[in-house]
């Protein structure tokens, strides 16, 4: 899957003297014809990028590299896709149907660990986490022990359990006296709705700023503060086989990416803007202030002093330490395997 561009080379005119023998006239120019013009040939080398979701704030930087011609520079053209469903990302990219794909630390950690998939993060995008538990502002939920006697929405993945099992622990409290409640992705009605005293599996750059700008106002605990390692909440992954292939075009689309994200951090209005215009407006239309708060969330988050993207060996081996104990894994990937830092 290859693209080639092409850059025309100016063609120019010869003018050559005819000599007429004893003619006292002055000789006519000949024109000849311009040569043919030749083309060089530039190849791009194509990858293509599965989101974690439908296009977001936390996407944008990606939407300005392709806009602005970042990726380009680089030698490579990106074609961004949507998943079908939450893991198509790192499915695919495991499975090698795509070069890259964004997915969550703790799922790359688990897809290693248990089920021996061959995928290694590249990249961080976002360096904390995002889900956290939400509750009404006017609830009387003032810390994670709270939450005992409380019925606790989630959407049903594993890993909810064990992050609200650590945080009301380490509170004090006792896990097993808070019902947890699936809810599958209905988190935001469900608490509006009073089905439940409280979600966790809510983004604080998603669903709060929903709620909010639906009139409804909310307080949240950070999982981090209550003994929650500060896992790498969205990772790019690909597969082994594949980045001993395609390192040198992954490294050169993160140096693009790279572009797009330093543009965002200077201009976030203009990234927004052109995220905007790159909406799936049929299947996920954008509300404006919502990406923008969204966006005000997430840069902080991404901010790194080694570099956008960088991943450090001590926030892999403790998220691994974390989940084996909450028994979310039997056993610890190797982090050679696992991840390598992309950062240059």
């Amino acid at each position: 899957m290859k693209k080639w561009l092409t850059a025309s080379v100016s063609a120019f005119m010869l003018v050559s003297l005819v000599a007429c023998g004893g003619s006292e006239e002055q000789p006519e120019p000949e024109t000849v014809s311009p040569e043919p013009v030749t083309e060089e040939e530039v190849e791009l080398a194509e990858i293509d990028i599965m989101l974690d979701w439908y296009p977001n704030a936390v996407h944008s930087y990606l939407y300005v590299a392709q806009e602005k011609g970042y990726f380009e520079e680089e030698g490579v053209k990106v074609n961004i896709q949507f998943p079908a469903n939450p893991t198509d990302p790192i499915n695919l990219a495991a499975a090698g149907q795509v070069t890259l794909g964004i997915s969550y630390q703790p799922d790359v950690v688990i897809a290693r660990a248990t089920q021996n998939v061959p995928v290694k993060s590249i990249g961080a995008i976002v360096r904390s986490p995002l889900n956290h538990v939400v509750f009404s502002e006017d609830s009387d939920i003032q810390t994670p022990k709270d939450l005992e006697g409380k019925q606790v929405g989630f959407p049903g993945i594993p890993l909810n359990e064990s992050i609200l099992s650590t945080m009301v622990q380490n509170d004090g409290g006792n896990p097993d006296d808070v019902e947890m409640i699936d809810v599958g992705f209905e988190l935001g009605s469900s608490l509006v709705s009073e089905r439940v005293n409280a979600v966790i599996g809510a983004y604080i750059n998603h669903e709060v700023p929903v709620l909010r700008h639906n009139g409804h106002e909310t307080r949240y605990f950070n999982p981090v503060d209550y003994g929650v390692p500060s896992y790498y909440e969205l990772v790019v992954v690909t597969n082994d086989q594949t980045w001993e292939k395609q390192e040198e075009e992954i490294r050169a689309f993160w140096r693009g990416a790279t572009k797009g994200y330093e543009f965002m951090k200077e201009n976030p209005e203009e990234a927004l803007n052109i995220l905007l215009t790159n909406q799936d407006e049929a299947n996920f239309p954008l509300i404006e202030e919502v990406e923008q708060e969204s966006l005000g969330i997430l840069l902080p988050k991404m901010e790194s002093e080694a570099g956008f993207g960088s991943q450090d060996a001590d926030s892999w081996q403790e998220t691994i330490d974390w989940m084996l104990e909450f028994d979310l894994i039997q056993e610890s990937p190797s982090l050679e395997d696992i991840f390598v830092n992309i950062v240059e």
